[in-house]
Parts: C-alpha cells; structure tokens; sequence
C-alpha cells in the first residue's frame, strides 16, 4: 500500500509509505494519495487530516526521478494533472484543514506538497530543498510562486537557484513552518492541534478556511471586500442564543487550558 490510512475520532492521518524510496512520489503514490485525499474530503465523519511519511528520512523526496529517468513523456501532464492524479492539487482542494507533519526531507515535488498543507509542523531532523534548477526540470505545482509568497522573494530565490537545503529551525524563524519539534514528538503534536481544530463547528472550520484561501489570493482590497461580502451573508444567519451557548464554551475552555 503506497498510501495508509488511519482514522481516529475525526482525525485522518495519511502516510506516504514508500521509505526504501524516501517517499518519492511515483506515477502510483501520487494516484493513490490524490483518491485518499478526495475520499477524505467527501467523508463527513473526518474533520482534519494529517499528511507525513513513513520512515525517518524523508517526508517526500519529491517526484520519482528513478521513473523519469526511464520515461520523461508524461512529465508535462505530472505537472499538469488534475485533482484526478495530481496529489499537490487534491491537497489544496481539500475542504477540511491539512497538517503537514514533516518528519524528514521535502525536495522539489515534495516541497510543493508541503506548501500545499494548510499548517506545518516540523522534526528537528526536517529539511527542505528546491532541487528543480539542478534537476532540470521547472515546478508545476505552485513552487515558484508559494515560496516567494511565504518566505519573500529574495530568501525563494536564494533557496531555488542555489538548491540548497534549509534546516527546520531556519525555516521556523523565515515563517515557512508554524513549530519545530523533536522527531519523536512530531506526530503528537500533529495529533494535539488536529483535535483542537477538530474540537470546533466543522461547518465553521471549512467556511473560514475557504475564506482564508480566497482572500489570500486575491490583492487586499479585494480581499478585505470579499470578508465582507462572505460574512454579512453567513453572520445573518446567526442566532444570539447559539452566540451566548459558544461564548461560555470559550470561556470554559480558555479556564481549562489557563489551568
């Protein structure tokens, strides 16, 4: 199996599971990973998923360039693919929050796949690298455009036309990923945020992450029109009593984790 599967009380963490291959996303695992991804997204019973790889080394060493190595002609259409087949794609399009638990590397198609994650948390062993430059081959799955959005465009640059890798830490202090963590302390952590997310209206989780995406694509004014437009509609809708029922909720929880 290419991609496992483990559901536990609305939380689904999802494994790349190729570690003799550091997790290199061949035709067949970037196949299997976009269906789970779609399976996920359509089951109402999961609220958050979890996406990490199996093994110490590698979250993803990126596209399998053993396979292209031997047959390039379909490398077009691997970039080009629809969430039919394109893992990267299908992880964006997930309704539900994704937490990418980086347990090891993420080279070039790996990295797009953890940049598709809504949230990163990191192993102190964790490292990235943009490797197309030296590879030869230009990203198609958002790469050249993320990175220079999240971390600024003179640090993309540097990491995209140099290949080289960057340690979690830096990433950490450059906003590429929200937390480090020890290695054996990484899929917990994943696992405690899931359920605090998971603790929440799913409807609510799903609307405000769509209008997160939205705006974040769109210039800030545009932006800051869309907010209103989306919540004078959804905030209409809501009653003062299921207001107060979720105001002494927070409170309550707010006591609990002060104490």
């Amino acid at each position: 199996m290419l991609v496992k599967v483990e559901r536990d009380e609305g939380v689904a963490v999802v494994t790349l599971n190729r570690p003799e291959a550091m997790n290199a996303l061949s035709r067949g695992l970037r196949a299997q990973l976009a269906q789970v991804m779609r399976e996920l997204d359509a089951d109402d019973r999961i609220r958050v998923v979890i996406l990490t790889g199996a093994g110490e080394r590698a979250f993803t060493a990126g596209l399998d360039l053993k396979e292209l190595g031997a047959d390039t002609s379909n490398l077009g259409a691997a970039n080009a693919e629809d969430a039919l087949a394109n893992p990267v794609r299908a992880v964006e399009q997930c309704r539900k929050p994704v937490i990418g638990a980086i347990n090891g590397v993420a080279i070039a198609g790996g990295f797009e796949l953890a940049l598709a994650c809504d949230i990163l948390i990191a192993a102190e062993t964790a490292r990235f690298a943009d490797t197309h430059a030296r590879v030869g081959i230009m990203p198609g799955w958002g790469l050249s455009q993320k990175l220079s959005r999240t971390i600024g465009i003179s640090r993309a640059k540097e990491l995209s036309l140099s290949g080289n890798f960057l340690d979690a830490q830096t990433a950490c202090e450059w906003g590429l990923v929200n937390r480090v963590v020890p290695a054996a302390e990484l899929l917990p952590a994943a696992k405690k945020l899931a359920a605090d997310i998971a603790g929440a209206d799913p409807a609510m989780v799903q609307a405000y992450k769509k209008l997160i995406d939205e705006g974040y694509a769109q210039s800030f004014g545009e932006a800051l029109a869309t907010e209103h437009r989306v919540s004078s509609a959804a905030n209409r809708q809501v009653k003062a009593s299921d207001v107060e029922a979720r105001r002494r909720a927070v409170m309550e929880r707010g006591r609990a984790q002060a104490g």
